[in-house]
């Protein structure tokens, strides 16, 4: 971690064990006391995606917040599975070590398919669902750009050579830009060929292919996500290149009774563009959702 970077992310890490890897396998940030709020980050995003709201609700609440394996300050390693299947096991896995219950789930992209995949499996443990542009179910209609990273060979080069995943990603993925330490922030994990195979890992796992190994996974989670009836908040940044209305429609149809905010100049970052608005409509939406509350 660079000097500069603790002004704006300046939290103890945490690390634990991935049993097929090491025991200082993944990191994760652990802050404040009271009921949890667990965020999960997408690709190529980490931990620092949330850097606002660890910041603002740690005061009152006790926020833990993973890098997915290959992610951030976690271990990159290149022999690993990188599938959604393996991501859920992690988080279930770390939820356990910590004995997280009545736990509030944020996600975001590639964190939503890992987020819900964990909730729909152990829905005792989650209380309250807090959605921010992402998917948990089978939608292919992904932009023409993210299915080039996925080509054989040329899509390697391009995401690990070239870095051309995570770097495109701080100026399409907002509609307000980054200021330069905040896109130092996002890009140094993935400074380098070897710190980029979780990004590839990620695109790569993407279940577009009628035999894509996570397919079956995508679907069970997709099938379950009906089931969990608890209190639920949707923040979508309208601007989303990739996660577009579609993706927010179909959450208003298997959550139709969830308080929804769609901002209109925010993008797929929308913690970036409208972080003011996000923690103002999550503060609300806490309040409003105690945990002793009828769900609605």
């Amino acid at each position: 971690m660079i000097a500069a970077l603790r002004e704006v992310y300046p939290w103890k890490s945490h690390f634990t064990e991935v049993p097929e890897i090491s025991p200082k396998a993944q990191h994760y940030i652990d802050e404040g006391e009271g009921e949890p709020i667990v965020m999960l980050h997408g690709n190529p995003t980490w931990s620092f995606y949330y850097r606002e709201l660890i910041r603002h609700f740690s005061k009152n609440y006790r926020v833990i917040a993973p890098d997915h394996i290959g992610s951030g300050l976690s271990e990159k390693p290149e022999e690993w599975s990188y599938r959604l299947e393996d991501h859920i096991q992690n988080v279930i896995r770390l939820v356990d070590r910590l004995s997280l219950k009545n736990i509030t789930l944020v996600v975001h992209d590639w964190g939503g398919a890992i987020g819900l995949g964990f909730a729909t499996r152990r829905p005792e443990l989650v209380k309250r669902l807090v959605i921010l542009n992402t998917g948990a179910f089978y939608l292919p209609d992904i932009p023409k750009r993210i299915k080039f990273c996925r080509l054989p060979l040329v899509g390697k080069w391009f995401v690990r050579q070239l870095n051309g995943f995570a770097w495109p990603a701080t100026w399409m993925a907002t509609a307000k830009g980054l200021p330069p330490l905040v896109k130092q922030g996002y890009l140094l994990p993935y400074n380098n060929y070897a710190n980029r195979v979780g990004v590839l890992g990620f695109v790569r796992d993407i279940p577009l292919e009628p035999h894509h190994p996570t397919l079956n996974t995508i679907l069970k989670i997709e099938k379950d996500l009906a089931s969990l009836k608890i209190p639920t908040l949707i923040l979508w940044g309208a601007k989303d290149f990739c996660f577009h209305k579609a993706f927010f429609d179909r959450w208003t149809q298997i959550y139709p009774k969830a308080k929804t905010v769609w901002i209109e100049d925010a993008g797929h970052y929308i913690l970036e563009d409208a972080k003011d608005q996000v923690i103002h409509e999550i503060s609300q939406f806490l309040d409003q959702n105690t945990l002793t509350s009828k769900v609605h």
